[in-house]
């Protein structure tokens, strides 16, 4: 028997043409294509368990310390109405943090979007049938599973909010991606939902896949999921981090018409430049901005106090005082991962410079030197 989601998506104009099938495509094999898409889609939030997933996930949790910032902003949307958080994306903790951060101040998580790789063995079916997550097919090119997502994404929202992440997949060189426009787009084809978006901005003192991203950019190549969670339990090993979650002002739906290629792609990046100021400037990526192959400390202090005062004047959301507060915070956990190395002597050297400059971009859409709008808080 099909689900309410499932009906209401096959009865849908745009997925009704797919149906009736094409050249060398029977009607019977164009519904079987897409009912098969339909239940790779389908999804199931269970939330007296997904609380529960806190306990077996606290030995990774208890190294994050989570800091929510404007979440009233997400407790006010969610009253009126649907809400579409769309955020940046950095690391597969995302996931864990920004609905946890949800969940402790009474927000019940979203549905979240993410990629088919998340949801192979056990960790699929966690995604599938406690945490309500959906597996998209990022690089998919058939129109038949495109236009089947959109509906699916459109008819999902008269029930539950949504998160999914502007960037599509996480940043291999730090630096915040072009927005991506599919998911967007479906949801403006939501009519009837009162939706509204939240911006939402993570950032980490130091990511947990930080010795692995970068590398990965640099091979232009992905590693299989079960690999890179091996090196992530590697690199996990004395990994402590700030995990800083915020929110910006809800951004309406109405007003954008999803059928307008240009409309879509402006709120797209609206939404994504809102997300770059309100990302949290953290003292790791100023001293990683900062750093030259070797350095005195004065030296370092005075580059850093340069970048502070070029970030404050472009309205970014500080967590740093001063080129010497960068340095006092920000050098040592970049030490503790092998990617800085500091002498005795006061004089701070390069070690892992592809790892270097992937914290250095994090603040590469602030430094650029275009004039933007301030962040949309509350």
């Amino acid at each position: 028997m099909l689900d309410d989601i499932t009906q209401a998506v096959l009865a849908r104009e745009e997925v009704a043409r797919y149906l009736r099938g094409g050249p060398g495509e029977s009607q019977l094999d164009a519904r079987e294509r897409i009912c098969g898409y339909l239940d790779e889609l389908r999804t199931t939030q269970r939330y007296p368990f997904y609380r529960a997933l806190k306990h077996p996930l606290y030995p990774i949790l208890r190294k994050i310390d989570r800091i929510d910032e404007h979440v009233e902003v997400a407790q006010q949307a969610t009253r009126g109405g649907r809400v579409i958080y769309i955020s940046n994306h950095k690391s597969h903790l995302d996931y864990l943090v920004e609905p946890l951060v949800l969940d402790d101040n009474g927000v019940r998580p979203p549905i979240i979007a993410a990629g088919i790789n998340l949801f192979g063995g056990p960790l699929g079916l966690l995604h599938r049938h406690v945490t309500g997550a959906i597996p998209i097919r990022r690089n998919a090119k058939d129109p038949a599973y495109l236009v089947t997502l959109k509906a699916y994404v459109a008819e999902l929202l008269h029930k539950h909010d949504l998160l999914f992440y502007i960037e599509g997949g996480r940043s291999y060189s730090g630096e915040l991606k072009t927005p991506k426009t599919g998911l967007l787009h479906a949801a403006l084809q939501a009519r009837g939902t009162d939706s509204v978006i939240v911006p939402v901005a993570v950032a980490y003192d130091v990511v947990l896949e930080d010795h692995i991203l970068p590398h990965q950019a640099a091979k232009r190549r992905q590693r299989p999921f079960a690999r890179e969670v091996a090196e992530m339990v590697r690199y996990a090993v004395g990994y402590q981090s700030r995990a800083f979650v915020t929110f910006g002002a809800p951004i309406p739906l109405t007003g954008h018409d999803p059928d307008s290629r240009r409309e879509v792609m402006d709120l797209a990046h609206e939404t994504r430049d809102t997300i770059g100021l309100l990302y949290k400037v953290l003292p790791t990526a100023v001293v990683a901005a900062a750093m030259r192959p070797s350095l005195t400390r004065r030296e370092l202090e005075g580059r850093a106090d340069v970048i502070v005062e070029t970030l404050r004047a472009a309205g970014a959301n500080m967590d740093v005082a001063s080129g010497r507060d960068a340095v006092e915070r920000g050098a040592e956990p970049l030490a503790s991962r092998n990617i800085i190395h500091i002498e005795r002597g006061g004089r701070y050297r390069v070690r892992e410079r592809t790892v270097l400059r992937y914290y250095a971009r994090t603040l590469q859409h602030l430094l650029a030197g275009s004039r933007r709008p301030s962040p949309r808080m509350h």
